[in-house]
């Protein structure tokens, strides 16, 4: 006899409101990228394994600037001047500074990410903001470019993670729990 294993958040939002289930997601996908530097000591994760910008920490300090690009500046409207780290998601925004630590760089996405979840409860799915280059766009758009970029994103960790110390698969620290209506 096979006991099943509880139901993690996507799977206990699959039947659940449209917010809730995007919300679901983005919360996961920001679990894992926070799960796949955890643990690390520092060299590792700043170790550099691809030609490009990319290591572990960089990919959590490039997320914390997207965040804050879509949900600070477009969604909330702030100016960027006004917004505190990077808020572009160019290729600074993978810079770590040498007094930066693991732990830093995790508190800090997290109230990036708190930030963000602050600024979307006060729109509705269909509630559309200016963009620059798109128009306008929607906070449904926004949660849906959001979730693609950190699935992106986590497969480039998982794959760094693996490299590093051989650890595989998805280690989030804890789960954003949906009840399923």
């Amino acid at each position: 006899m096979t006991t099943a294993r509880p139901l993690d958040s996507e799977e206990l939002a699959s039947t659940a409101p449209e917010r809730e289930l995007l919300e679901a997601f983005i919360d996961a996908y920001r679990d894992v990228i926070i799960a796949k530097l955890r643990g690390l000591p520092e060299d590792d994760a700043r170790r550099s394994l691809v030609p490009s910008l990319t290591t572990l920490i960089g990919l959590v300090k490039h997320a914390a600037a997207v965040e804050r690009n879509w949900f600070q500046h477009c969604l909330g409207q702030q100016p960027r001047g006004q917004i505190t780290g990077n808020s572009f998601g160019d290729d600074a925004s993978w810079q770590v500074g040498s007094d930066e630590t693991v732990a830093d760089v995790i508190a800090e996405y997290a109230a990036v990410c708190d930030r963000s979840r602050q600024i979307a409860a006060g729109f509705a799915l269909d509630d559309t903001v200016p963009h620059p280059r798109l128009g306008r766009v929607s906070l449904r758009y926004i949660y849906v470019h959001m979730i693609r970029e950190l699935a992106r994103h986590c497969g480039q960790a998982d794959v760094l993670r693996e490299q590093i110390d051989g650890t595989t698969g998805d280690q989030r620290a804890s789960l954003l729990i949906i009840e399923a209506r």
